[in-house]
């Protein structure tokens, strides 16, 4: 009976159809938790006990003293203006290592953890996109490593060396005009053949875009398909993918034009090859991976992914939530600061909570990397979720700053990250694509428990494997329906496992317990009715990917709580985070029930729907929460100053960011005394006016101290500072002069 259902499974191709670079990609790295919500059983106490480091004392070292000094001596403003790095910034990034975290000690490196290259990452992107660049690409996917893991020892003892002394800048060659997403369908043509002098070489033709550093690399790491007539490799007409490793120079290259990303206009341009003629040496990895490129990058990409894009993004949030918990206090209207208007405070308290969320996730990823795991579908959801929240935290930080975000000049705190957003939208995987086709697409296949161990089974002709997992998978199908019945009736409290965990966070582990058998059972449904036709329901996918994603987001929230000793001051950010992230998975199954179609579907429509509306898994945070989640943004104290930490936070004296920050924690410590000049005001002591413009008479009054009475001053000049943008004169503005402003003086400014 199994052998005839395999074969007609098979025949009727019931099951996804995996093409090879389907197979490449699916088979590179690890399931991690991922696969708990496939599977439709989280075990918490489990992933409460997977790993979420801290930096070792070597690497808060270098991330307190190089990596602050670079931020110090570099004039972001001026920098972003001239397009171009000065030979002392680009010395200083060579003589401390910054670009030899991905390299080993033997080789000259200084080798980091992924959690320490990514504090890195994070503490200079949002301070400068040009900056960041130089530093991401070397310690990212590229030559260093790649090389670390499939290169040659020959090919290491001479190019690891010269990448971490900064000798050669690398960049990878991947992106065509006709393959970007879909990267795999590559057109740059690698022609075999023997030279005269009996060698064997590659003929390369090949025009490649958005490649960053490009205009300033001279070592490249390209990405061909080989074509071999004569079989002089062995490997048959049809060689492959294949990497390359190309240095500037070559006759036939043509490398060092601009293109100009929005925002920050960091180095990025095109490579183009017309009979380039490379040794068949100098295939990365020697010949034994000609053909073998395209595995070697989904490998690192399994990973790759959680590192520099969500450094990236988490960190233009954070300093989105520090810079509008500030600016939301300092700048005052209606004789009241803005940030206890309630419109404002939501926006604040949103930023705050999903920086939380997501500076937790960046760190519990990349502790998983750290320990051997290469989450391919986790690090996609990090990747994609982390730059799409960044670009709506972005929206929300523009509105709060307003026309001091809007005005561009050295002054302006965050104007620049919200112009660079799309930059990581696009990269490494455009978010529609990843949301749409890869996180369920492969998340289904590879991190269920059964379905990829039948699809090789019926691949293999295996009767007993496919028996034994088909078994396996009608179980677990049928105690996921059980369950999701009786966790839904109960709210999730019906046999979910929650662990020894703080009982205000004990709700939101039966949530998720509930919306994860809910989430497997959706699956199966998925996989059995409409599983060949997957990759054409991309709108229905990526809805099953938005319920995965923002119920392991959720997830490291509450790692994040747990790992840090349970802070209870941070509770109304966890209470918030989750919230939000359950009322996202709300949404997604109510997308999913509304469009799964078939015969199913009008059930699902119907009664499933209702059902769905009168019992949801979460609602959107109310105003109690927001507020709540906002205030731990709007002093100046222990807790502000701890949820920073890994920022850059520039010295008071500087302007933009700085002289923002000295503004904050003046008015703060000036609160009490405007309490002070109210209670005067209460008692008809003081008469009716804000408390600032009372500071003399109260003073005189002996309602304050002549030393509060300077302190209040002080912060109301701080502040009036504070909100003042940048004023060009013709000649500056249309750069007749230079590029600096008339308070373009000094550094921290950040555009």
């Amino acid at each position: 009976m199994f052998a005839l259902l395999l074969n007609w499974m098979r025949d009727h191709q019931i099951l996804p159809q995996i093409s090879d670079t389907e197979r490449q990609a699916l088979e590179a790295g690890d399931v991690w938790i991922d696969g708990d919500f496939f599977s439709g059983r989280p075990d918490f106490n489990r992933i409460l006990k997977e790993n979420y480091d801290k930096l070792p004392a070597n690497e808060q070292a270098f991330l307190d003293g190089p990596v602050e000094d670079l931020l110090r001596m570099c004039d972001t403003y001026k920098l972003s203006r001239e397009r171009k790095v000065p030979e002392e910034i680009m010395a200083f990034l060579a003589n401390n290592g910054f670009f030899a975290m991905q390299i080993e000690k033997e080789y000259g490196g200084m080798p980091f953890s992924t959690l320490g290259k990514s504090c890195v990452m994070a503490k200079i992107t949002p301070y400068s996109g040009i900056l960041s660049a130089l530093v991401v690409i070397p310690n990212s996917l590229g030559a260093a490593e790649l090389l670390g893991h499939y290169g040659t020892e020959e090919q290491k003892k001479y190019y690891l060396p010269k990448l971490a002394n900064g000798e050669f800048i690398p960049c990878f060659g991947l992106t065509e005009p006709t393959a970007g997403s879909d990267a795999a369908s590559i057109k740059a043509d690698g022609e075999v053949f023997r030279d005269n002098d009996g060698e064997i070489k590659f003929r390369l033709n090949f025009r490649k875009r958005y490649i960053t550093l490009a205009p300033i690399s001279n070592l490249i790491s390209l990405a061909v398909r080989l074509r071999d007539a004569d079989n002089l490799l062995g490997k048959g007409e049809d060689v492959g993918i294949t990497v390359v490793l190309i240095e500037k120079g070559a006759e036939g290259l043509h490398i060092g034009d601009h293109h100009e990303p929005i925002g920050d206009a960091f180095p990025n341009g095109p490579i183009v090859g017309h009979n380039v003629i490379v040794p068949a040496k100098d295939i990365l990895g020697g010949l034994d991976y000609a053909g073998k490129g395209w595995k070697m990058l989904m490998e690192s990409l399994a990973g790759g992914r959680m590192v520099s894009l969500p450094a990236s993004g988490i960190s233009s949030m954070r300093l989105a939530a520090a810079a509008m918990g500030a600016y939301s206090m300092v700048r005052q209207q209606f004789g009241i600061p803005i940030g206890k208007m309630e419109g404002i405070s939501s926006k604040v308290g949103k930023v705050a909570a999903l920086s939380y969320m997501f500076e937790g996730a960046r760190v519990f990823g990349c502790s998983a990397l750290d320990a051997g795991i290469q989450p391919p579908v986790a690090s996609a959801i990090m990747k994609a979720w982390s730059t799409e929240v960044a670009r709506e935290c972005g929206v929300d930080a523009m509105d709060v700053l307003a026309g001091a975000a809007v005005m561009q000049g050295p002054n302006n705190v965050i104007g620049r990250n919200y112009c660079s957003a799309p930059v990581a939208i696009t990269v490494e995987g455009a978010n529609i694509m990843t949301r749409t086709l890869m996180v369920f697409g492969q998340g289904a296949t590879r991190c269920h428990p059964y379905a990829y161990k039948v699809v090789q089974a019926v691949e293999s002709n295996d009767v007993p494997a496919f028996r034994n997992n088909l078994l396996g998978w009608m179980w677990q199908f049928f105690t996921g329906f059980v369950m999701t019945l009786l966790r839904g009736i109960t709210r999730g409290h019906f046999t979910v496992s929650i662990p020894d965990v703080a009982p205000q966070t004990r709700r939101w582990y039966r949530r998720l317990g509930w919306s994860a058998t809910r989430f497997g059972l959706l699956t199966n449904l998925a996989m059995f009715l409409i599983s060949g036709k997957l990759k054409a329901r991309g709108n229905l996918t990526g809805r099953y990917a938005d319920a995965v994603a923002w119920m392991l987001l959720a997830t490291s929230a509450l790692r994040r709580y747990e790992a840090e000793g349970r802070r209870e001051e941070d509770l109304p950010l966890l209470d918030y985070a989750c919230q939000y992230s359950m009322a996202q998975v709300q949404i997604a199954f109510e997308g999913i029930y509304q469009n799964f179609g078939g015969p199913l579907g009008l059930i699902l429509r119907s009664a499933g729907r209702l059902w769905l509306m009168m019992n949801p898994v979460g609602r959107l945070p109310d105003d109690q929460q927001s507020a709540a989640a906002a205030l731990t943004m709007q002093s100046y104290n222990e807790q502000y100053r701890r949820l920073n930490e890994g920022n850059f936070m520039p010295e008071e004296s500087d302007i933009g960011f700085g002289r923002l920050l000295k503004a904050f924690r003046l008015t703060t410590e000036a609160d009490p005394v405007r309490e002070l000049i109210r209670e005067g005001q209460r008692s008809k002591v003081l008469p009716r006016a804000t408390a600032d413009d009372l500071a003399e008479l109260a003073a005189e009054k002996g309602v304050i101290s002549e030393q509060q009475k300077s302190l209040l001053i002080s912060a109301r000049e701080a502040c009036m500072a504070a909100i003042e943008v940048d004023v060009f004169t013709p000649s500056e503005f249309h750069g007749d002069e230079g590029a600096a402003g008339l308070t373009a003086s000094g550094n921290g400014g950040q555009a």
